[in-house]
């Protein structure tokens, strides 16, 4: 079993500090899901700990099974079984989905892998020769995301709002290849979301409510239905 860590994480962001010792942990399998009013840090969480640059760390740890991750570079981080689904993936021209994934596995067998996952997701098989997310749809670039996960298979992964923008449709297939790995390979889930809905296609093992930049409550399942009653206001007196 592995085990990811973060452990008093603090971030500044163009010289303002963002989180401010954010903590949390989850072993292998679990979904853990993020919630918090905007501002609250959540995309911060995910672009520092994918390492982007434009993110400075200033303090806590994040580890998976002991290996710090923060003093790993980007690619390194990814080896150590990170793996970060942006809210937004970004056009690539001049680079194939398969050579990205090349490092994965002999190219043959990446391709094969990649049909494979295609089809799990309801992803044209044709649309894995074009360059990365070039003239995709919103769904079509978080199904080929997922065609990443798949290949890829990371120990643990983030999920930046991976619902935004899917119809029920999209959303239903990346909800179910994500449980599906939480059982296939034993996968850890982090997801980060505004909206109840990913919720109703995922159960998840425990809610965390982030606000000011800190994880200010957690619980399970019934904790989304108090958010959705009572929205964020409950829990701002929490955050000192």
């Amino acid at each position: 079993m592995s085990h990811f860590v973060i452990d008093e994480l603090r971030v500044e962001v163009a010289g303002k500090e963002v989180l401010r010792g954010l903590s949390l942990e989850m072993s292998s399998g679990e979904v853990h899901v993020i919630m918090g009013p905007n501002g609250s840090g959540k995309s911060t969480l995910a672009h520092a700990l994918a390492g982007h640059p434009g993110y400075r760390v200033t303090g806590g740890r994040a580890t998976i099974d002991g290996v710090d991750l923060l003093t790993l570079a980007p690619a390194e981080r990814v080896s150590a079984g990170l793996f970060l689904a942006l809210q937004h993936p970004l056009d690539v021209p001049g680079v194939r989905l398969v050579d990205a994934l090349a490092a994965a596995g002999e190219l043959g067998e990446v391709r094969e892998r990649m049909s494979e996952e295609a089809a799990r997701v309801g992803l044209r098989d044709e649309l894995l020769d074009r360059f990365m997310n070039v003239d995709l749809s919103g769904g079509e670039r978080k199904r080929a995301e997922m065609v990443q996960f798949g290949v890829l298979r990371p120990r643990f992964a983030i999920l930046d709002e991976i619902d935004s923008g899917l119809d029920v449709d999209a959303l239903g297939a990346v909800a179910r290849r994500l449980a599906q790995a939480t059982a296939e390979w034993s996968c850890g889930v982090l997801a980060i979301t505004h909206f109840r809905r990913l919720l109703q296609e995922m159960t998840p093992d425990v809610i965390h409510v982030v606000s000011s930049g800190r994880v200010v409550a957690s619980g399970g399942p019934e904790l989304a239905e108090k958010l959705e009653a009572e929205g964020y206001e409950p829990f701002s007196a929490l955050e000192s």
